[in-house]
């Protein structure tokens, strides 16, 4: 038996399997996105995994890169989120929130008609940031995104407090730890990244100074809930949302000694090029070797097989699974059995009902 199906000790969490479900927005939180029943049944379908990771979680209403996406700022979110994590508590699984930020990644029309807030108020390529909002007919469609504003000290300090809201929003809700979405070009990514973090003050310059933003979210989130249940998502070669860098191995050099001092319970490396065919997961680790020792999940364009082999092979502990969750609520046990594994339905990732939703079969 493959040791995918080995259980875990993830910090205090003790998982039932190696297998991870990936954040996955998938646009379905109703008005006020607040976490409607019809998400609680989509999770608890996929409870079987051995830790699932929520979908990306607005830590304020500045956020919103997706529309309806759900939140973790209001009385109403975390009680539709308590729903959900019940219903994965019953199912036997565990469930972590990920709290987000878009930064520059937004669009007036979705934030009130507020700008999109931003390191350094960089703007020269919009028409690469992927913002994506909700048609009245109902269908998903990519929307232009808007000029950014820099933010002042004040409102990057009221920021890290809403990060640390949302992780006691989150532990009122009944989640099992969180994580903090550093990846994929968002706001803390933006920090990091040496084209977008062009500030001359104690959040931008050095790499020590572009990493504070993020070191100080991890230090306000630790004051709430301890850093055994904290995890850490990042995309060093990301070209997604462009929050570029040319000093990636400094950077992260520097963000992996960082979590080995914090003792973060885990780092979750999201591939983004994987998905295109051009991984990078071997190089992140390579970073990673000799300055973190905690728990790795690699995450990003990863098959039944090659994720295997990274198991089998102790190259990382965890590994975890997007699109094929989306389409295979009962994934583990497909694995475990050898089954052939649903088709995904591109055109309904994103939606309003049930449809590509909780609606792909089991098995039998």
């Amino acid at each position: 038996m493959s040791k995918l199906f080995d259980s875990f000790q993830l910090g205090d969490l003790t998982l039932q399997n190696r297998i991870v479900m990936s954040p996955l927005t998938r646009a379905r939180a109703g008005k006020g996105d607040v976490p409607t029943p019809l998400m609680a049944d989509y999770y608890a379908q996929r409870a079987s995994a051995g830790l699932l990771i929520s979908e990306a979680t607005n830590v304020s209403p500045n956020s919103r890169p997706f529309d309806q996406a759900p939140g973790l700022y209001t009385n109403a979110q975390v009680q539709g989120w308590r729903e959900v994590t019940s219903r994965v508590h019953a199912a036997g699984g565990k469930i972590v929130a990920q709290l987000w930020h878009g930064g520059r990644i937004g669009a007036m029309g979705l934030l009130n008609w507020n700008d999109p807030i931003s390191p350094s108020a960089v703007n020269d390529d919009l028409d690469g940031l992927n913002v994506w909002g909700r048609l009245e007919s109902g269908n998903y469609v990519r929307v232009t995104a808007t000029p950014s504003r820099a933010m002042t000290t004040d409102e990057i300090k009221a920021t890290i407090q809403e990060y640390q809201q949302a992780a006691r929003n989150a532990v009122e809700a009944g989640f099992d730890g969180v994580e903090i979405h550093a990846a994929s070009g968002y706001l803390p990514h933006q920090f990091l990244s040496a084209h977008v973090n062009r500030r001359d003050d104690e959040y931008g310059g050095s790499v020590e100074k572009r990493a504070r933003f993020l070191e100080e979210i991890i230090d306000a989130v630790g004051e709430v809930l301890p850093l055994t249940r904290v995890g850490v998502r990042i995309s060093p070669y990301a070209a997604y949302n462009n929050a570029l860098d040319d000093q990636v191995v400094e950077m992260y050099t520097h963000l992996a000694r960082l979590f080995e001092a914090k003792g973060v319970a885990f780092v979750h490396i999201a591939d983004t090029n994987g998905w295109f065919g051009q991984p990078d997961l071997l190089k992140v680790l390579e970073i990673l070797k000799g300055n973190y020792h905690g728990v790795s999940i690699a995450n990003g364009g990863l098959t039944v097989e090659s994720a295997q082999q990274l198991i089998e092979e102790d190259t990382v502990p965890l590994v975890a699974f997007g699109r094929y969750f989306i389409a295979n609520p009962d994934l583990v046990e497909r694995i475990r059995s050898g089954s052939s594994l649903n088709a995904l339905q591109e055109r309904e990732i994103y939606g309003v009902g049930a449809e590509g939703y909780t609606d792909y079969p089991f098995l039998g």
